[in-house]
């Protein structure tokens, strides 16, 4: 069984970004370590989930509910951000029903393991929750017309891989880095405007 922590980086007690990495993408990788260094930058306090081994989809629901419910619990009146990556993405209905903004990245739109993914991506819209999807073309876990009808901001990376990286293509998978960053600082404006 994987254990968890959460690392904390302290910033302002009252912006507070969390970091739900994926079962094989860490919060090192890119597409989560660029726009978290970019709050982090402007202040955000920046809780990361750590796994010690690979953790299944129970394990993960749990776990990132416990930390986003505790996150809302240690600091209620904080703004609340929420950066998740694939299997981070289990906590997306949490995410909801604790109204939450978030940004989901290669979220797990088709896999026949997290329905509840997709229903609460679905219903974005209705949720009045700000939030980001973000996936690839070459991904296959990846809806774009689920995500283009969710209300939700959607960018599409043409060609990105589950990585969001564009098979041969450095240019290209850079700029989309710089794109999800942007993105998820755009997102982080709204949310601070709540």
């Amino acid at each position: 069984m994987a254990d968890s922590r959460v690392i904390v980086d302290d910033g302002d007690a009252g912006l507070v970004l969390t970091v739900l990495p994926g079962v094989g993408y860490t919060a090192e990788g890119p597409v989560l370590a660029r726009p978290a260094e970019a709050l982090r930058a402007a202040g955000w306090t920046v809780r990361t989930v750590v796994w010690d081994g690979r953790p299944d989809f129970d394990v993960a629901r749990r776990v990132y509910a416990e930390v986003l419910r505790d996150g809302v619990a240690a600091a209620p009146a904080a703004t609340q951000l929420v950066l998740a990556k694939s299997l981070g993405t289990l906590a997306l209905p949490v995410a909801v029903e604790l109204g939450l903004p978030g940004a989901w990245l290669t979220p797990l739109l088709t896999a026949d393991r997290a329905p509840e993914v997709r229903d609460a991506a679905a219903g974005l819209g209705t949720s009045g929750v700000p939030a980001l999807l973000v996936g690839g073309t070459a991904d296959g876990l990846w809806d774009g017309g689920l995500a283009a009808a969710s209300g939700a901001r959607v960018l599409e990376v043409d060609g990105g891989d589950h990585s969001l990286e564009v098979d041969d293509d450095p240019e290209r998978t850079a700029r989309a880095l710089d794109d999800v960053t942007a993105a998820v600082g755009d997102l982080a404006r709204v949310a601070r405007g709540l």
